[in-house]
């Protein structure tokens, strides 16, 4: 594959993408990780004194991250180098609950972080509350902005650029990860090219896909979630939502349609397993085998190697049929309640730069929002073993190449859960999809209406 000329191209295409945004409904789906919610500290010993100088102040750093990321890895770096500040991260693994649990502490004018990594998909709950943020303006961040993708950076941004909520961290081109021992099994093409092209359309892919089940016995696809958001994300301009006038327009955009049909044919097929996201029997699923493919964007790298270290070299990459959808992305903010925002901007400027977005990538798959590493040769280069030693970077720029820009609203959470369970009860409970899918469309209404 010639990996510089696309990358140069994949670059061109990144930044004219515009404004993405992602999410996903009860989405703990952006929730780039399995990881349950936990504590950690990353800290070090005294700082050295020096005869006639003041001691650095002791500085304390909370620190809310999201998913499977490596920033408490970056955390304890940071540490070593500056002694007198102690960072605690705290993840969580549901991006519902880690937004809802900074809601309630703005709200309550106690408990939020110093730091806390924002997920794009509920940028709109928190961008126009600047009295609850500080202004990274105003600690340095506009030195930065020209290292960033412009739309990215924007996505933080008040209208008029004055008020900028948070750095960027990573973006979500969405793609195929599958088993390259079980699509051989099955008969399948397992390099990333000819896998690709055997299901490079959704009709291809069902074929695909029940061919598969009925060879081997196993499903082919890990859950309904992801099935769904495939599709859902390649809508065009707007999902459930009108940006015009923030009207419900779910049942009436026919990408949405096709999304819930097509999962409902998996369902009903056999070809989609009966695992729940994010659950343990999800990550041992990828371990042992229990089937081929889990379609995610770039960061779900690293859900993956997390699940099933066993599988080491069995894994590679391809692309969705018909187009990708960008899934996720954060931003790294400063709640005004913090007391140290020199030293938590200092911090995070520090762990989003360029040096530090590159070791988020090779390690779990966080694909960077600073383009000059798209034709860093470390970046384009770089062969993960994980992935059988594929240049893992090439396959998340062709992705980012087919994405396009699409509305979510703020509503989009709320919305998308309705239709999960939707799917869920079809799955669990042979429930009748038409039936499922008219009350849904009733509860995404109402709830448009209320608001």
């Amino acid at each position: 594959m010639n990996k510089v000329k696309h990358l140069a191209l994949s670059l061109v295409a990144i930044m004219l993408v515009g404004s993405l945004a992602a999410c996903g409904g009860n989405n703990a789906e952006n929730n780039a990780s399995s990881k349950n919610t936990g504590n950690n500290a990353a800290s070090t010993s005294e700082p050295a004194k020096d005869e006639g100088t003041e001691p650095a102040e002791k500085i304390e750093l909370s620190f809310w991250t999201l998913g499977n990321v490596n920033y408490e890895d970056l955390a304890k770096e940071y540490t070593k180098e500056h002694p007198n500040v102690t960072i605690k991260v705290q993840n969580t693994g549901d991006q519902t609950a880690h937004h809802n649990n900074l809601t309630t502490a703005l709200s309550a004018g106690s408990g939020a972080p110093d730091i806390f990594q924002l997920e794009i998909g509920f940028m709109e709950r928190f961008i126009n509350a600047q009295d609850k943020f500080y202004n990274l303006n105003d600690l340095g961040a506009k030195d930065i902005q020209a290292n960033y993708l412009d739309w990215k950076w924007k996505q933080a941004s008040s209208v008029d650029g004055s008020f900028q909520l948070g750095l960027p961290t990573d973006i979500g081109p969405t793609v195929v990860y599958y088993r390259t021992d079980l699509a051989e099994e099955a008969g399948l093409p397992s390099d990333s090219e000819g896998f690709g092209a055997a299901i490079d359309t959704w009709d291809k892919f069902a074929t695909v896909a029940k061919a598969f089940k009925e060879k081997t016995g196993k499903p082919f696809v890990d859950l309904t979630d992801l099935t769904f958001n495939a599709l859902r994300d390649q809508s065009a301009d707007e999902i459930y939502f009108s940006k015009a006038d923030g009207s419900f327009i779910g049942d009436t955009n026919p990408q949405v349609r096709k999304a819930y049909d097509f999962t409902v044919k998996g369902i009903q097929e056999g070809w989609i397993s009966n695992v729940m996201l994010w659950s343990p029997e999800w990550g041992q699923g990828m371990n042992d085998g229990s089937f081929a493919v889990v379609m995610g964007p770039a960061w779900m790298a690293g859900n993956v190697k997390s699940n099933a270290p066993d599988s080491t070299g069995k894994w590679k990459i391809a692309q969705l049929p018909e187009g990708a959808g960008n899934w996720g992305g954060s931003f790294l903010t400063l709640p005004k309640e913090g007391k140290h925002s020199k030293e938590a901007y200092d911090f995070i400027a520090w762990m989003d730069n360029k040096d530090n977005q590159l070791e988020s990538f090779k390690t779990k798959g966080l694909m960077p929002s600073i383009p000059a590493l798209y034709e860093d040769p470390a970046f384009v280069d770089f062969k993960d073993e994980f992935f059988g030693g594929q240049q893992t970077a090439v396959e998340f720029g062709k992705a980012a190449n087919r994405v396009k820009p699409v509305y979510y609203g703020p509503l989009h959470d709320q919305t998308d859960t309705f239709f999960k369970n939707a799917l869920k009860n079809v799955l669990e409970k042979k429930a009748d999809p038409a039936k499922e899918w008219d009350e849904a469309v009733k509860q995404a209404k109402t709830l448009a209406e209320r608001s």
